[in-house]
């Protein structure tokens, strides 16, 4: 056995040599330098973050940052070595979502308060609005299962789905019960630019999606999934259970209509948005970050719901639409439009800030201003606990059209 000074000494001795292969200005940079990023790109599982890596651009992987908090599974922020770019990915789902980003907002290595945040990931798509391989930027994002649910073989005859508002009797009443979670809305005028510079990019397709996607051409309500890819500006739903079918779709169409008093246009489906937004939104309360500077930007990897004559569950279990792989290189082939956008126009445009010129916050009004959704731009009366008085009825679609 060796002894405990023989251990210490070659230990010392490799601690010496280390330091000689490490600058001391990088040793120092490495444990002290607080990143202050003009970009950072949320990724929610490994291909979305490691399409960002290896790139001509930029080298993302030149600083790596451990973060408490972070899951175990994705444990470090990445960063450029003047940091003005980073990345992070969150785990997915609502819970790994929330508890990263949490912990990053937090966390005194960043130095967050001008950064633009831009969530990057592959999500499922509404037909009847777009199609796979496409590229989306949300207004809204809308957390459709915080609803009351009932299996659908004991549901009675007049309701159209399982799902209910919370607090309410009908499909159609505004949720009686509010969390606060239910919607996010995002500065309109940082998407719309976002938006431009992404139809900069040629985005990628492949054969097999091109034949897949010929299959909705028998429905006129699915002219949209049966079209080229393309960028799109329409809204994101946040559900932990991957759905599939026309019933859920259209269920959750309905409710993202009803929540957004009837601006929402619904999508595209992910797990994770509402919960980044949620601890974005306190982690702007506190002024750590700027909720003006935030963008969704999901790409379409398979369908919502299946083409006429296709069944739900082969549509979630068993098709190949020949999307996963271009809609992981569009996170990259319009996202780096976007970041090279907000470099580009540093100076004179985007440090300054991107002016809001619609409500941006959550359902409560938290980061002040009126939202332009929810009870509250109809009813006046104080927020007490998760119970609202007054209703609204909103027109919403009851099937395709």
């Amino acid at each position: 056995m060796r002894s405990f000074q023989t251990v210490a000494a070659a230990s010392l001795l490799l601690h010496n040599v280390c330091a000689t292969l490490v600058p001391a200005k990088m040793q120092e940079r490495s444990l002290e330098w607080v990143v202050k990023p003009k970009v950072f790109i949320i990724s929610m599982f490994t291909p979305e973050g490691e399409i960002w890596y290896d790139i001509p651009e930029f080298d993302i992987l030149a600083i790596n940052i451990t973060v408490p908090g972070f899951s175990p599974l994705y444990p470090d922020a990445h960063c450029t070595a003047n940091g003005d770019v980073c990345q992070l990915i969150t785990g997915e789902s609502e819970i790994n979502a929330a508890t990263t980003i949490a912990s990053l907002v937090r966390y005194p290595r960043f130095d967050l308060t001008s950064t633009y945040f831009m969530v990057a990931g592959i999500a499922g798509v509404n037909p009847e609005v777009a199609t796979i391989c496409s590229v989306t930027f949300a207004r809204y994002a809308v957390q459709v299962a915080l609803q009351y649910e009932f299996s659908q073989l004991d549901i009675p005859r007049n309701f159209t789905s399982g799902y209910i508002p919370q607090g309410s009797t009908s499909a159609d009443e505004y949720p009686q019960s509010i969390y606060g979670t239910e919607v996010f809305e995002l500065n309109q005028n940082l998407q719309k630019i976002a938006a431009a510079f992404a139809r900069t990019a040629t985005l990628n397709d492949s054969d097999t999606a091109i034949e897949y996607r010929a299959n909705y051409a028998s429905a006129s309500a699915y002219a949209a999934g049966a079209a080229a890819p393309s960028v799109v500006e329409c809204d994101v739903a946040t559900s932990d259970v991957y759905f599939s079918g026309d019933t859920l779709g259209t269920a959750f169409g309905n409710y993202t209509t009803l929540v957004t008093n009837g601006s929402g246009v619904y999508c595209t489906t992910a797990q994770e948005d509402n919960a980044t937004l949620e601890a974005m939104l306190r982690a702007a309360a506190n002024k750590l970050v700027d909720f003006s500077r935030i963008l969704v930007m999901r790409t379409a990897s398979d369908f919502d719901r299946p083409y006429p004559g296709e069944a739900a569950t082969t549509n979630l279990l068993w098709a190949d639409p020949g999307s996963f792989e271009p809609s992981i290189q569009n996170i990259y082939l319009a996202g780096i439009k976007v970041v090279e956008g907000i470099l580009g126009g540093w100076n004179t445009t985007f440090a300054a800030g991107v002016n809001a010129t619609n409500y941006i916050g959550d359902i409560f009004g938290t980061l002040g201003g009126t939202p332009d959704f929810g009870p509250y731009a109809y009813n006046n009366s104080p927020v007490t606990k998760r119970s609202v008085k007054g209703k609204r009825n909103v027109e919403v679609r009851v099937g395709r059209h």
